[in-house]
C-alpha cells in the first residue's frame, strides 16, 4: 500500500469536493494541494487529522491592486478535515528564505491533486536557495517547543509528542551531514537520510508501531538513546552554514511568479 492509498476513497473524495469548493468561493486555480500532517510524516495514529494544505495562483488583475488582498486562505476543520492554503506570492516568498514548510509541502508523498508543472520548477528552486542554517533554525524551534516540558524530566510522554520533537532532530541531523540537500518531509526518508544505528531504527519503528495502534494522546515509554539524540541535534543546530540569497534567485522567483499568473 502508497501513502496515498493510505488516505480512506471517502475522505479523499470529499477533500476533493472541497478543495474544488474553494476555487469556485475565491476564484483561485490550485496548483499544490498535499498532506502535510502526520498522515504525510509518516506515524499517523488512528484519530489523526487529514491536514490538508495547498499552494494557489490568482488572477493577474488580482496582485495589481494599490492594497494588498490577504494572502492566505483558511477553513473551519469540519470531520477532521483542515484546509488552510498560501497565495503562490506568499510561499515564494518564503521559499527564497528557505522556509522549511513549503519546502515540506513540496515534497509531501501524499498528494490530492497531481502537482502543476509549475511545483517540479518551485521544488528546483528550492533546491537552489537552501540555506542549511534557516532550515536547521526552524526545525530547532519546533523541536524545542516539542519537548520544552518533558525532555528534560523521565515522565511518561504521549507517542504524539515525541515524534513532534523526534521528526525535527532527525530534519537538522539529515542537514548536518548533507547541506547541499533539502531534509525529506516523511519520517522513513528522514531515518534513510540520518545514518542512525540499527538500534534506533528499531525504536524509532517500535514507535511509529505504537503510535499507529493508539489515540493521539496515549502515553509511551521514555526511550533515552531517542532523548538523547533529540538533544544532541537541536543543540547542533547553530553550527550549520548560513547561504545568503543571491539577487538571481530572487530573479527566477519573480520570472516564475509573473510566468504563473499570466498563463
Amino acid at each position: 500500500m502508497t501513502m496515498t492509498d493510505a488516505i480512506p476513497a471517502a475522505v479523499r473524495a470529499e477533500i476533493d469536493t472541497r478543495l474544488a469548493a474553494i476555487e469556485a468561493q475565491h476564484d483561485v486555480r490550485l496548483v499544490l494541494a498535499v498532506e502535510s500532517g502526520s498522515r504525510g510524516w509518516g506515524f499517523p495514529s488512528p484519530d489523526s487529522d487529514y491536514d490538508v494544505r495547498f499552494v494557489y495562483v490568482r488572477p493577474r488583475d488580482w496582485y495589481l491592486s494599490l492594497v494588498p488582498g490577504r494572502d492566505v486562505i483558511e477553513t473551519v476543520i469540519e470531520d477532521e478535515i483542515d484546509l488552510n492554503g498560501w497565495d503562490v506570492r506568499k510561499a515564494l516568498g518564503l521559499l527564497l528564505r528557505s522556509n522549511a514548510v513549503v519546502s515540506e509541502w513540496i515534497e509531501s508523498p501524499i498528494r490530492y491533486r497531481p502537482a502543476d508543472p509549475f511545483v517540479a520548477r518551485l521544488a528546483a528552486l528550492a533546491d537552489a536557495v537552501l540555506n542549511p542554517a534557516a532550515i536547521a533554525h526552524h526545525y530547532a524551534r519546533a523541536g524545542q517547543l516539542a519537548a520544552a516540558r518533558w525532555l528534560d524530566g523521565d515522565d511518561a510522554v504521549p507517542v504524539k509528542k515525541y515524534f513532534y520533537a523526534l521528526r525535527p532532530a532527525l530534519a537538522i541531523r539529515a542537514v548536518r551531514l548533507n547541506p547541499s540537500v533539502r531534509p525529506p518531509m516523511n519520517l522513513q526518508a528522514l531515518i534513510a537520510a540520518s545514518d542512525l544505528s540499527p538500534v534506533l531504527v528499531e525504536q524509532i519503528d517500535q514507535l511509529v508501531a505504537a503510535k499507529a495502534r493508539t489515540n493521539e494522546r496515549a502515553n509511551g515509554t521514555r526511550l533515552p538513546d531517542i532523548d538523547a539524540l533529540i538533544r544532541s541535534e537541536i543543540d547542533r543546530a547553530g553550527t550549520l552554514p548560513v547561504r545568503k540569497v543571491r539577487e538571481d534567485f530572487v530573479a527566477q522567483a519573480d520570472a516564475l511568479f509573473l510566468e504563473l499568473v499570466n498563463a
